[in-house]
């Protein structure tokens, strides 16, 4: 594959379908100084500033699964390959990813499933699971990529210690393709709970369920999930079956006896607090896909949607005092430290929106979803501080010197 006026026609996007062909691209976009946009298949094109490249470059030709190995909780795809692929091989075999890695692209009006496995990992996706488990680059173990220097390198393997120097693998968790294109990645797997049940409070305002929360995930029950979703917005997950009423859930899975115990004892002081339903089975997640995938402001528009991060005991006070000043949809996930809001967009909202968080513990806020005009206007990341910055200016100077790859994604 060549980007060569004398070459015969090659369409764009390119897809290459080996790693040698894919080195191929990006040496001779680096000899011709012409950016790349990197994408999987497109799901999350929306995610980030609007990249500025003369060519796209898709990796939905480097796709399938290279091996499987169920009693070593490993698995290698090539980085095309779709998530939902994967997960429904996972489940075939009783495993998963414990980091639950959500999907954007309902969020941004395309259909579920689309996300590739190297997407996961370039934009550090993960779940309510979060809280317990981390997030993608807590789970790569490997991965063979190709620098914006036109280099194949490889880094991890199979096991978990077979790393010397530095981790490539984890630094290419949240680089949204800026630093390297994946060409195959390595995950650990885990066996899935056989049994799992979500708790729900109704009827709490969002200060009494950042209490409930935090008792319930500061108790012995070991729960793998935490949300909060306010009054009306309870109806939008689950189809519309918990009714407008405020629902706050705590999740629990393992083995059915534990899970039964853990939830008779939760339920027994959660009971004190309000009233309180259960959510068993394929019901329960059916729910936390939904709060996964920010199903609530998942609408078919561009309506601008915020991730914010921050102390879990501040989310609540963070969009009260959000609310005074602005109008803001939300909810609550990991106790409450990860607020997913939903605004009317403009600069004054951004200013105000990081100018609280600054004054509520600090944290991040980035821009999810908005119209390409505005997240060419605004900085879609929270912007870091200057050693930090600096620190990222090196680490891409020594991956993509030229600046080809993804250009203006993160900037």
């Amino acid at each position: 594959m060549s980007l060569s006026p004398n070459a015969p026609a090659v369409p764009d996007p390119f897809r290459p379908e080996s790693v040698e062909a894919l080195r191929g691209v990006v040496a001779e976009a680096l000899a011709r100084k012409e950016p790349l946009a990197v994408e999987g298949r497109g799901s999350k094109t929306g995610l980030g500033r609007p990249v500025q490249a003369a060519h796209t470059l898709s990796l939905a030709g480097l796709s399938g699964v290279n091996f499987y190995e169920p009693e070593e909780l490993v698995i290698s795809a090539r980085a095309g390959t779709p998530i939902a692929e994967i997960e429904a091989l996972l489940s075939e075999r009783g495993q998963r990813f414990d980091f639950e890695p959500m999907d954007y692209g309902p969020l941004h009006g395309r259909p579920a499933g689309e996300g590739t496995i190297g997407g996961v990992l370039a934009c550090n996706l993960s779940g309510p699971r979060r809280l317990k488990q981390g997030a993608a680059r807590d789970h790569i173990l490997g991965v063979t990529a190709v620098s914006g220097r036109g280099e194949i390198f490889r880094s991890g393997g199979r096991v978990v210690k077979n790393v010397t120097g530095y981790d490539l693998s984890k630094g290419m968790a949240g680089s949204y393709g800026t630093l390297a294109v994946m060409a195959d990645v390595i995950f650990k797997t885990m066996p899935r709970p056989p049994a799992e049940t979500t708790l729900l409070l109704r009827g709490l305002s969002d200060g009494e369920a950042a209490q409930a929360m935090s008792a319930a995930l500061g108790s012995s029950v070991e729960a793998s999930g935490a949300s909060h979703l306010p009054y009306g917005v309870a109806a939008r997950v689950l189809g519309g079956e918990l009714g407008r009423e405020a629902a706050t859930a705590i999740r629990l899975d393992g083995f059915g006896p534990s899970v039964a115990a853990r939830a008779e004892h939760l339920g027994a002081g959660l009971s004190r607090v309000g009233p309180l339903e259960r959510l068993e089975g394929e019901a329960s997640e059916r729910f936390w896909r939904d709060i996964r995938d920010v199903a609530p402001f998942a609408d078919g528009t561009e309506s601008p949607v915020w991730r914010v991060s921050l102390p879990p005991m501040q989310g609540h006070d963070f969009v009260m005092a959000l609310r005074m000043q602005a109008a803001a949809d939300a909810f609550y996930d990991w106790q409450g430290g990860l607020v997913w809001l939903r605004m009317d967009g403009g600069r004054s909202e951004a200013d105000l929106v990081r100018g609280l968080l600054a004054r509520h513990g600090g944290g991040h806020a980035t821009l999810v979803r908005a119209p390409e005009a505005e997240r060419l206007s605004l900085p879609v990341f929270q912007p870091q501080p200057a050693p930090l910055a600096a620190l990222s200016r090196r680490l891409k100077d020594q991956f993509d010197p030229a600046g080809i790859l993804n250009p203006g994604r993160m900037t």
